[in-house]
């Protein structure tokens, strides 16, 4: 068996074993509530993280303004609380509309 296959394998029986992991102990594990609070917050900075990293980078490099423009009008949206379509439909047309005005 090849070194990537191996790689997949393993991985593969990790996914499965977290997945597993959250029915198996449902109801037999307590969290405390600053344990809740805490991996509250730490997957709302994870996906900031994500968000700033999709949103800024392209290839390593800086995205140019017209990206950050269009995900900042999604950004307002959303939490204006508009239907998600909307959301998505302004902030690829304020992208689409900086970058044919010649914002890179």
């Amino acid at each position: 068996m090849s070194g990537t296959a191996l790689m997949m394998l393993a991985l593969g029986l990790g996914t499965y074993a977290f997945r597993l992991v959250g029915p198996v102990l449902h109801g037999r594990v307590e969290l405390p509530d600053r344990v809740r609070v805490l991996l509250s917050a730490g997957a709302v900075v994870l996906l900031v993280a994500l968000l700033a990293t999709g949103a800024l980078t392209e290839g390593g490099e800086f995205a140019g303004w017209a990206r950050p423009a269009g995900v900042a009008v999604g950004g307002v949206l959303a939490w204006r609380r508009a239907p998600f379509v909307v959301v998505v439909l302004a902030a690829a047309a304020a992208t689409a509309v900086l970058r044919a005005a010649g914002v890179p």
